[in-house]
């Protein structure tokens, strides 16, 4: 049904229904039909207005004013007073604002003023106070990460990097905060290359964007090349004007990946797990020594992962339906490849070359593994409020000799081993501290009884005190009772068995 408005209708009736009130039956069809198809309206309800003569337009009635300005003056105060509420939740405070003003002496209002005030419904009190409003406008509060700093970062996919040279890293956060999101912990940032898969990491006492700066400077010192490229995930600690700024000053080209899309950053979480979660695990590590301990580790770690463990790069994926096949480089370590990198400069082989003379991977590995157990009794004594107490490293060659019987321990990592489970307590107090001597007494008297019979007399000496709820805790304490009593009566006449007994009893059986 095509809208059609009050003033066009009455136009539309004004022409057509006098031609309508003279024509004949049939021109009086051809009318009606047309009018209707103009306006949209029911056959029957065009005939009945056609018909009838159209009133003369009256004059425009004078607007009656209902609330002066008076009232609205009151209700500006009213409504500074509520902390410029909107008018549905400014109607039911009126009254008690009116009250609570005149009672401390900040209103003095007229009968006439208040009673319009209290019949003022949401909707008017919208409409008075519509130009007071426009002329105060709010201020939009700023965001963290607003639209425009995040358009500022180009987006980077994985497929956008193709053969970058070294210098190109993705950036990631490793959170360790253990199975509780709670309070503060100890963060790891992880930087992987694209091009070598060089990874450097450091830990973060707290996650703070100046803080993550600070320690980006840090690892650039460390790098075999110059940083080029940062890439980050969308992270508010990385997506800021702190890191923002910092890139723009350092000649540093800074992107980030897709929202939600965890594979445009698909060489540093490889390395998250690989690297990180393999050393350091899944335990909680929080305050300064546990901080210390990790730099410790990956101080060790980025010499024995980068010149000691190959890794394999994908070099080709292609798909055939829903078949994927993958093509990798033969296995390197990050060194090799920044040496067989011909974009790499000779400077930057020499001193290679010269930290790699100087290695030992025996050495490197204990200094992780020490430190790797200095982060599980670290993590074990906050988890069980208890001084931590740590061990000098090994020597050397008790080590180096370890390493040959190792493999009948199992797991070597420290921090891979799972924490002992330890019995939970109780973890509220004994409703039954009390009366427990009572409850035992009575169970002495008569074993027989129920938890419910010994609950029943209590109650009964007691009204009021030890609910029905209390059921299955005196059930679980008769429970132990039960158990001690079988125990002793099974145990009790048996003879105890000392060193000397059981060495007698030994030699009579192979006497025999």
């Amino acid at each position: 049904m095509r809208k059609v408005s009050m003033a066009t209708r009455r136009e539309l009736v004004e022409a057509v229904g006098e031609r309508y009130r003279a024509a004949d039956r049939t021109s009086k069809g051809k009318v009606l039909d047309e009018f209707v198809a103009v306006t949209g309206l029911h056959r029957k309800h065009a005939m009945r207005i056609l018909r009838e003569k159209a009133p003369s337009r009256q004059t425009a009635r004078p607007e009656r004013r209902i609330y002066t300005e008076a009232v609205r003056t009151a209700l500006i105060l009213l409504w500074e007073a509520s902390d410029r509420l909107c008018g549905k939740r400014l109607r039911p405070l009126i009254p008690i604002l009116i009250e609570a003003m005149e009672g401390h002496g900040h209103l003095d209002l007229e009968p006439t003023i208040k009673a319009k005030l209290l019949q003022m419904s949401a909707a008017t009190i919208d409409r008075a106070l519509k130009t007071v409003r426009e002329s105060s406008p709010r201020l939009r509060r700023r965001g963290v990460a607003g639209s425009e700093l995040r358009r500022s970062v180009p987006i980077r996919t994985f497929s956008d990097w193709g053969d970058p040279a070294p210098g190109h890293m993705e950036a990631d956060l490793v959170s360790h905060s253990g199975p509780m999101a709670k309070g503060s912990w100890a963060w790891t940032l992880t930087l992987t290359d694209i091009a070598t898969g060089w990874t450097e990491c450091a830990p973060l006492l707290v996650r703070e964007q100046t803080l993550l700066v600070a320690v980006l400077s840090e690892l650039r010192k460390l790098m075999p090349f110059p940083l080029l490229g940062f890439d980050s995930d969308n992270d508010s600690v990385f997506i800021n004007e702190t890191v923002r700024d910092y890139c723009a000053a350092t000649g540093v080209t800074f992107t980030r990946c897709r929202p939600y899309r965890k594979n445009d950053q698909a060489w540093v979480e490889q390395k998250n797990g690989s690297v990180v979660r393999r050393l350091v695990g899944y335990r909680r590590f929080e305050g300064l020594e546990a901080a210390r301990s990790l730099a410790e580790l990956y101080a060790a770690s980025r010499l024995f992962v980068n010149f000691f463990q190959p890794s394999f790069k994908l070099a080709e994926k292609q798909r055939d339906g829903a078949r994927v096949y993958k093509r990798y480089h033969a296995p390197a370590t990050p060194f090799q490849r920044l040496m067989d990198e011909p974009r790499t400069s000779e400077q930057t082989r020499q001193q290679l070359r010269h930290i790699a003379a100087g290695l030992d991977p025996v050495r490197l590995l204990r200094d992780i593994r020490t430190a790797q157990q200095k982060l599980v009794v670290l993590a074990d004594a906050v988890a069980s409020a208890t001084p931590a107490e740590t061990a000098s490293p090994p020597p050397l060659d008790a080590f180096l000799l370890s390493l040959r019987t190792l493999w009948k321990n199992g797991e070597a990592r420290p921090t891979a081993t799972a924490k002992p489970p330890q019995k939970r307590g109780r973890r509220r107090p004994d409703p039954l501290v009390q009366v427990a001597d009572q409850l035992e007494t009575w169970f002495e008297e008569e074993p027989w009884r129920t938890g419910r019979e010994l609950l029943e007399r209590l109650q009964a000496e007691q009204p009021g005190n030890y609910p029905n709820g209390l059921l299955r805790t005196v059930q679980r304490r008769l429970k132990g009772w039960r158990t001690e009593k079988a125990r002793a009566l099974v145990f009790s006449h048996m003879p105890a068995v000392t060193s000397e007994g059981t060495a007698g009893t030994m030699a009579m059986i192979s006497a025999a």
